[in-house]
């Protein structure tokens, strides 16, 4: 329930939820006297909050209190306080200055209180609650304390309306007028005006709250923190108090124009937070003498209240600043998201590669579960995205986790999430990745990495859309589409029972196999064409030739690195390029690929893609249109790999 207080006779409301930070127990700071309690009911008359003032005035906990109705509570007198209630319910209007002498349950003795109380409405208008201040009076005080109690009221009803305006108030323009009416309701004076410390500058800046006829002093007006009147209260955090003999010795150029407009008493506040002294607050009267010790709590008390605003409108002016950059990034990165994954990106007219792309738009309105599969470097990841983009939870986020990039004792937090203390090292709770996926998409990269431990949980996200936090016994319900990618063949690895079959049969749903780029080389112009434009570009280049040499070595090589391999290449390439024709490093790239390891299927494909353009070129080797100018390599090159690999005159001429 969100709670309104609604100020007599204002004819508006104010709320306690959704504005800078004010609340009931906001509200409870400024009744924070031995003697004031505060408390709200609900409809029901049970207790919504209660401070601990008038907790302990009932002789039960605060904690008690909470859910149980006021007979639960006070026994006997219950109905004259239920009658209060119910008249604020029913008329929305308060109800100020009842006075009960009684006995509670929890007290051997009668008690005297007098209590005001006041509608709390919802944000709509609608009268919810009803709150209350109470204060003790004791017994036989009664036609002594008449006058005490009514000035006490009028100042705590004083600051219930300007905790209810301080809502309202997003910054020091709307604050500041605020903050002089308050001033002018709980305290006698004849001038006031506030300090109010800018960091920026290292300089107080002045307010004027309430001014004096012909007075200079103006809004606006900086001055030093260690001026001779504001700098002890700003610095040191003391009251300062001067009279008519310190004010007319004083150096200060702020009492003096105090002094010659009249003011012959000025007391100085420090407006202290939590974040330190704000800067001070001024109250000047006319009269020598004219402040008293005992007002000195309640001044503080003031000041407080005054610094408490002045700290949450600052808090606000943070929070909004802080949302405004936060918005502004993730506006940032979207558009960098869009435009470094784009579907465009997908670049190519194969038909190998067409296949796949109306593949891509058959499932992507479905919400079936996809198994991306490929050699390494193919672009699983940009067709998960362009799944995504394509299907009804475009809105939503997109989220990615690659199985392989974790460690395994992490996998499980980072997939389901923990609660703080889960493990050692939990310090806080954990949101997982399949949360954040919620009504969107998770894209598994490297599923096949998943150790068996964790296989089941993931299993029953697919069957239930269900799962708990490690450390948590709480169920959480998720609605997500499921996208996993991998380059190992888990057909293979569920028979050597390092998958389960469950859980590959409920991947499997829908396979997409994307071509290795030795079977796109149509391709390959169009790639080249596009990554030398984009690493130009981004390295300030110009770059309009690709030479016809190098593009033929490249369609011939076989890419065991596929897309991921040419991207890197190219950049190198655009790097070494000195002039508008592009510099394709392919000799150097060959011998370092020819002195390292080989796997043996990569050697066979190696082999066979040799032998074709061997046949091509008729046993040709040396020359422009040779074998080796078409693989870009040099001819002893050529020759020594023809010779490591095994590959006779015969296999190649007819």
């Amino acid at each position: 329930m969100q709670f309104v207080y609604r100020a007599k006779g204002s004819g508006g409301s104010e709320s306690f939820a959704n504005q800078p930070p004010i609340a009931l127990e906001f509200i409870a700071k400024i009744v924070n006297a031995p003697n004031v309690g505060f408390a709200v009911w609900d409809e029901q008359l049970r207790y919504f909050y209660i401070n601990d003032a008038l907790a302990k005035l009932n002789g039960v906990p605060p904690a008690a209190h909470y859910g149980r109705t006021v007979r639960e509570i006070v026994g006997d007198i219950a109905p004259r306080i239920e009658a209060n209630i119910r008249h604020v319910l029913t008329t929305g209007e308060p109800v100020s200055n009842f006075e009960l002498v009684a006995k509670i349950p929890t007290r051997s003795e009668p008690g005297h209180w007098t209590a005001s109380y006041f509608p709390i409405a919802e944000h709509e208008g609608r009268i919810r609650g009803v709150g209350v201040v109470v204060m003790e009076l004791g017994l036989g005080t009664h036609a002594q304390s008449d006058q005490a109690t009514e000035a006490q009221s009028k100042r705590l009803e004083a600051f219930l309306e300007f905790s209810g305006g301080m809502t309202a108030a997003q910054n020091e323009e709307e604050l500041l007028p605020a903050v002089a009416i308050f001033v002018q309701k709980v305290l006698k004076h004849d001038f006031s005006s506030i300090t109010l410390y800018d960091k920026s500058l290292r300089q107080l800046r002045t307010h004027t709250l309430k001014p004096l006829p012909a007075q200079e002093h103006q809004s606006g007006e900086l001055v030093p923190d260690s001026e001779s009147a504001y700098g002890p209260t700003f610095l040191h955090g003391e009251i300062k108090i001067h009279n008519l003999a310190s004010m007319a010795v004083s150096r200060s150029r702020f009492l003096e124009q105090l002094s010659q407009a009249g003011i012959q008493s000025i007391c100085l506040l420090p407006l202290i937070s939590r974040k330190g002294t704000l800067g001070t607050l001024n109250v000047g009267r006319k009269e020598d003498k004219a402040f008293e010790t005992h007002e000195l709590p309640v001044f503080k008390q003031i000041a407080a209240q005054v610094a408490l605003a002045i700290d949450s409108v600052a808090a606000y002016h943070e929070i909004r600043e802080l949302t405004q950059t936060l918005h502004k990034e993730n506006i940032y990165l979207q558009s960098e998201i869009r435009s470094a994954h784009d579907f465009d990106e997908i670049i190519g007219e194969s038909p190998a590669l067409q296949r796949v792309l109306n593949q891509v738009q058959t499932v992507s309105p479905t919400d079936a579960t996809v198994l991306i599969l490929g050699e390494t470097g193919t672009g699983k990841e940009l067709i998960a995205r362009a799944i995504h983009r394509l299907s009804s939870r475009k809105a939503a986020n997109f989220i990615k986790l690659n199985c392989a990039a974790i460690p395994t004792g992490l996998l499980e937090s980072e997939l389901f999430g923990h609660e703080k203390g889960a493990f050692t090292g939990a310090i806080t709770q954990k949101t997982g990745r399949l949360e954040l996926a919620d009504r969107g998409s998770l894209f598994l990269d490297e599923v096949g990495e998943i150790p068996l431990e964790l296989q089941p949980k993931l299993l029953r996200v697919l069957q239930d859309q269900e799962f708990e936090r490690l450390g948590s016994s709480r169920t959480i319900k998720v609605d997500i589409r499921l996208i996993a990618a991998t380059n190992r063949d888990l057909a293979k690895s569920v028979n050597t029972r390092e998958f389960r079959s469950d859980l590959f049969y409920r991947l499997h749903v829908f396979p997409v196999h994307l071509p290795p780029l030795r079977e796109r080389t149509r391709d390959i112009p169009l790639l080249v064409r596009y990554f030398v434009q984009k690493f130009a570009k981004r390295m300030n280049r110009t770059i309009d030739t690709i030479p016809e040499e190098a593009m033929r070595a490249l369609q011939s090589w076989i890419w065991p690195g596929n897309v991921r391999e040419l991207e890197n290449l190219i950049e190198r390439s655009v790097i070494l390029t000195q002039g508008s024709a592009l510099t394709v490093p392919i000799a150097e790239l060959r011998s370092d690929l020819y002195n390292g390891p080989h796997d043996s299927s990569l050697e066979s494909f190696e082999r066979e893609h040799i032998l074709r353009v061997l046949r091509e070129t008729g046993g040709v080797i040396a020359g422009l249109h040779g074998a080796a100018a078409r693989l870009g390599m040099k001819r002893t090159t050529l020759q020594s790999r023809m010779q490591k690999l095994g590959i006779a005159r015969e296999e190649y001429q007819n």
